[in-house]
């Protein structure tokens, strides 16, 4: 069996940020697997810019903000390896793939989980009607049309408004084709609203909130869709049907964590499919840790690799026995008004002055307060005039707040009116 003292499975933006912040901190012996042909991951297929505002102070297009990570990867030397599928991981943390070359066994000292997120499917949402070609994911759409120059259809409705179909909208728009509208089931968007500008406002393309498909028709190819409104209980209004004649419908419904590996190898999973991790970036399994899109959707690449480099640090600690051990923490919860917190633990006692916690409000609020509590002692209080469900919110929390054994609570407050 060979052995290396890192592994890191996903070659996107989060795996090779992993692998250059594991190198900076005195970790040589790296390997880097990716399933595809090319490293870089999605950033590939996202030609729109945007990306880099914070880690280059400059905006990048997607495969121009994965080729600086990439070169500073080949300038450190890490090992690659590509069109290579991992299929199983094992909690002593011997990590199998297979590729043209066969089968192969590692067995390494740490590994980073970056897999990255997959897109809900038609069943996952429980798409009504017929099921004919050109019903298809905004990420795969995306695929065809900009790395293969392929038009998934001319008249199009888009479901979900998340930011690949905002992107797409606009894209399809570009190249010629009739997109007649976006239906979000929730009364407000789940794209940035940067996108909703730019990719609907600008080319008139109408937003139907509180709306969703209640009809697919169609034989061989889609012909139809028809949308309805729905209730605050997302249940569809008789009376409220609005038919578009069409040969695509693409959807745009959320991002889920690609973790199966990590739910063979037995680590504690969370309600957003991600893994429980503690302020390391550790999973419930010693010595693996998870980063990027695996461990929760992000909105922003310039924050994913962030979080990864410090996922390569905290494994880079863990291999070279730098890292503390038997250390106490403590769980946090999301509260009120809050849909997930990261991470689900914080340690305490060791040398890290604060933490990081990551977190994304249900719906759209104004003229709210964000309240840190423990055993309803409130440990820090944050204002916000607004905020949304599409942008993730991150903030430092001073560990010598926290009280040992008390479970740290994030809940969002009106906040009352003089």
């Amino acid at each position: 069996m060979l052995t290396k003292d890192l592994v890191i499975i996903g070659g996107g933006s989060a795996g090779l940020a992993a692998a250059i912040g594991a190198y900076d901190n005195g970790v040589r012996d790296i390997l880097v697997i990716e399933k595809g042909p090319f490293l870089g991951g999605i950033l590939n297929q996202c030609i729109h810019n945007g990306f880099g505002l914070t880690e280059f102070k400059e905006e990048l297009t997607g495969p121009e903000f994965a080729s600086r990570f990439i070169k500073q990867a080949e300038e450190r030397g890490i090992e690659c390896l590509l069109n290579s599928v991992v299929t199983n991981v094992t909690c002593d943390k011997v990590v199998t793939f297979v590729n043209k070359g066969g089968t192969t066994k590692i067995k390494a000292k740490a590994i980073v989980m970056a897999a990255g997120c997959y897109e809900r499917s038609p069943g996952a949402i429980s798409l009504p009607g017929d099921r004919p070609s050109g019903v298809i994911n905004a990420g795969q759409a995306q695929l065809y049309l900009n790395e293969h120059g392929l038009m998934c259809g001319k008249r199009v409705f888009i479901l979900g408004s998340g930011d690949i179909g905002l992107i797409m909208a606009r894209r399809l728009t570009l190249e010629g084709a009739k997109v007649l509208g976006v239906a979000e089931l929730c009364a407000w968007s789940n794209g940035l609203n940067r996108n909703m500008v730019q990719c609907l406002d600008d080319y008139n393309i109408p937003l139907y909130l509180s709306h969703t498909v209640t009809n697919v028709i169609g034989k061989s190819r889609l012909e139809k869709i028809v949308i309805s409104k729905v209730d605050e209980n997302n249940v569809p209004i008789e009376g409220t049907e609005k038919e578009f004649e069409v040969d695509t419908l693409i959807l745009s419904v959320g991002l889920i964590p690609n973790n199966i590996l990590m739910v063979k190898a037995g680590a504690e999973i969370a309600r957003n499919n991600g893994c429980l991790v503690n302020d390391k970036l550790e999973t419930s399994i010693p010595g693996i840790y998870s980063c990027g899109n695996v461990l929760h959707v992000h909105d922003l690449v310039d924050n994913v690799v962030e979080e990864a480099r410090e996922a390569g640090k905290n494994a880079a600690k863990y291999i070279l026995g730098n890292n503390e051990i038997n250390l106490s923490s403590i769980n946090t919860k999301a509260g009120e008004g809050i849909g997930y917190v990261v991470p689900a633990r914080i340690v305490i006692g060791d040398d890290e002055k604060d933490a990081t916690l990551k977190f994304r409000v249900r719906k759209p609020s104004k003229d709210v307060y964000i309240l840190f509590e423990q055993n309803g002692k409130v440990l820090k209080k944050m204002f916000k005039p607004a905020i949304i469900p599409s942008e993730m919110e991150i903030t430092k929390l001073s560990k010598e707040l926290l009280v040992k054994g008390d479970e740290l609570v994030i809940r969002m407050v009106k906040k009352e009116a003089k």
